[in-house]
């Protein structure tokens, strides 16, 4: 069977990765040979929806089973969509994750285990509304992260998001920490969403003052 493992290296000793959109390398592993492929994630410095696209490249390459750390609704829905189990690992190295999913310790994940990344998502959610008294409501609240393919919106905004906890390897060493090159794209990513709010923000504003 093969299946795919989130990963801070390229390596099957590498700290298996927290993250799944934004990890830096997938592992490829054929569960019966142990042989591995290791492949940079092609999604980890795109502007937004890297959960999705990631989830797409590990489809197209043949993964029948995805093992990370968290899973974000949107990356969860594809791989719902293509029939590939998501199951979420505590903490170590590929070949840890590789053993525990062949040792059945790792039951399939029913659900995201993560809120929508891409930071501050467009997530509009309660409308114009007006109220009895004819008040016009403030609506079009903006949510954390993107909805997707019809997805409730939670009843109320997660955390902004944190950096990945570093991971421990088998000897218990600390896990690499993301990369210059990663906080500054998911930085940029934040950024333009938060530009898009602004840019949201302001022409409702425009809109109201000149109804009055």
């Amino acid at each position: 069977m093969k299946i795919v493992v989130s990963a801070n290296g390229a390596d099957i000793d590498a700290p298996a990765s927290p993250v799944f959109g934004r990890c830096g390398v997938y592992v490829f592993v054929d569960t019966e040979t142990m042989e591995f492929e290791a492949v940079e994630n092609p999604a980890v410095a795109a502007s937004g929806g890297a959960g999705i696209q990631a989830a797409q490249f590990v489809v197209e390459r043949g993964a029948q089973a995805v093992v990370t750390g968290n899973m974000g609704p949107n990356a969860f829905n594809v791989l719902q969509s293509a029939s590939v189990p998501v199951h979420l690992f505590g903490g170590g190295t590929v070949r840890q994750a590789v053993e525990a999913f062949r040792a059945g310790q790792l039951p399939t994940a029913g659900q995201a285990s993560a809120p929508a990344h891409a930071g501050m998502g467009m997530g509009r959610g309660m409308g114009r509304g007006k109220g009895m008294g004819g008040g016009m409501g403030m609506g079009r609240g903006m949510g954390m992260g993107r909805q997707a393919w019809g997805a409730t919106p939670p009843a109320t905004s997660p955390a902004p998001p944190q950096p990945p906890a570093p991971t421990a390897d088998s000897r218990g060493r600390s896990a690499a920490a993301p990369s210059r090159e990663e906080d500054i794209a998911a930085l940029k990513e934040m950024a333009g969403d938060l530009r898009k709010q602004l840019a949201d923000v302001l022409e409702r504003l425009d809109r109201l003052e000149k109804e009055e």
